[in-house]
């Protein structure tokens, strides 16, 4: 006699298990601890077997009956039900674990850990916030080009058409790790080439104005935030580095007998070491910093502790404070700064200023340049700089300073 819902529901607990049989196989199975699990009892190929087809109350006296009725149908078409639970349980477990977003973070712990910080932090950010939504759960090999291109359409519709670009970027190499780990056969994202909006080229703001240059370094001297702070921005024009290069510069890397700094090659863009020639301002800047922050490992340690190095926002905000906003100067802007002068004021040659500036310089042949190319006449130009820098700041704190006249490109 089948079961009633108020039968089901009534069941207690007894000292062993017992069973509350409905049809057709299916039955209650009563736990002295009171758990009710739902079972049904069947034949295949001439042995007895049991399939569990969930807990009650989580699955009604209704939902149990569907659920044996579908186990019937199979075994109608020679299925194995039980067989066929686990084979559906390990296609959820595959698809879980090769999922755009399982992949994803597979590759940030496998690929990403040379990367500075800030790098693996946007890197994160942009796929949780603008792939992982709308991809994330979906088997990598199953995503389709079109489906890509949506999710980066998204994107660009909100402006940020730069960020779309890097979006896809990221995407083409979570892709290319599934296809080395034997997850996913091609890199759909090859197939969006030119889909999306060309990106508005934009550039960082930057004083290429000897005057305004000399304004500037006047301010940076009167400001009254942390010896800290201030010597990152004094040392911003002199050295004129990318400023997460400036900011996570470790005192194990300035070499005060030689004059230089020298940066490995997991710090540079271009992934090689680098040397920046230190002026005797420079040097002045970092002796008096030394008492300070000498005995952490930063230069310019973090104000909330010396285990990390200074915000990247820590000289952009001494700037604002200056009264120096983005459109008029940032951090990066430094090396447009350096680039302009030493070229068109300096005369100086501009293979070296590419090669102090750790750009991707090639020479006739080329090579890339290496880390000492040119470095006798960079140390030269380094300190000419320093000099010229000098020149500019007292005429623009005094009006009967005259500034020095400098000659033609050097040969």
């Amino acid at each position: 006699m089948p079961l009633s819902a108020t039968q089901v529901d009534k069941a207690k607990p007894q000292d062993k298990d017992y069973k509350l049989s409905d049809e057709k196989g299916l039955f209650l199975l009563v736990k002295p601890s009171g758990s009710r699990y739902w079972r049904m009892k069947y034949r295949f190929v001439g042995k007895e077997r049991l399939l569990a087809l969930g807990v009650y109350p989580d699955v009604s006296l209704k939902d149990a009956r569907l659920a044996r009725d579908e186990a019937r149908k199979l075994l109608a078409q020679g299925i194995d039900p039980s067989a066929e639970k686990q084979a559906r349980k390990l296609a959820s477990h595959q698809s879980a674990t090769n999922s755009f977003e399982a992949v994803a973070r597979e590759w940030l712990l496998v690929k990403m850990t040379d990367k500075s910080k800030t790098h693996q932090d946007r890197t994160r950010s942009a796929l949780e916030k603008d792939l992982f939504p709308y991809i994330g759960s979906k088997p990598i090999a199953d995503i389709t080009p079109l489906e890509l291109l949506s999710t980066l359409r998204r994107i660009e519709r909100r402006g940020a058409i730069e960020t779309a670009h890097r979006a896809k970027q990221t995407a083409g190499q979570v892709i290319r790790f599934a296809i080395a780990t034997g997850r996913a056969e091609r890199d759909i994202s090859a197939d969006l080439k030119g889909a999306l909006k060309n990106p508005v080229e934009t550039h960082f703001a930057a004083i290429t104005t000897p005057a305004d240059v000399g304004h500037l370094l006047t301010a940076i001297d009167g400001y009254s935030g942390t010896s800290i702070v201030k010597s990152a921005l004094q040392l911003s024009p002199l050295l004129f580095c990318r400023p997460g290069e400036l900011r996570q510069l470790e005192w194990a890397e300035v070499d005060f007998e030689q004059a230089r700094i020298e940066l490995p090659a997991e710090k540079m863009k271009m992934r090689q070491p680098h040397i920046i020639p230190l002026s005797k301002q420079a040097l002045a800047v970092l002796e008096e910093l030394r008492p300070l922050t000498g005995h952490g490992k930063y230069v310019f340690p973090s104000p909330r502790g010396a285990s990390r190095p200074l915000s990247e926002n820590g000289v952009r905000t001494a700037l604002r404070a200056l009264g120096y906003d983005n459109d008029t100067m940032t951090p990066h802007g430094f090396r447009a700064m350096a680039r302009t002068l030493l070229d068109e004021v300096l005369g100086m040659r501009v293979e070296w200023i590419e090669q102090q500036l750790a750009h991707a310089v090639k020479d006739a042949n080329g090579r890339a340049y290496n880390r000492t190319k040119h470095l006798p006449q960079r140390f030269e130009m380094m300190q000419q700089w320093a000099d010229y820098l000098d020149t500019l700041r007292i005429s623009a704190s005094s009006t009967n300073v005259i500034p020095a006249r400098f000659g033609q490109k050097s040969n």
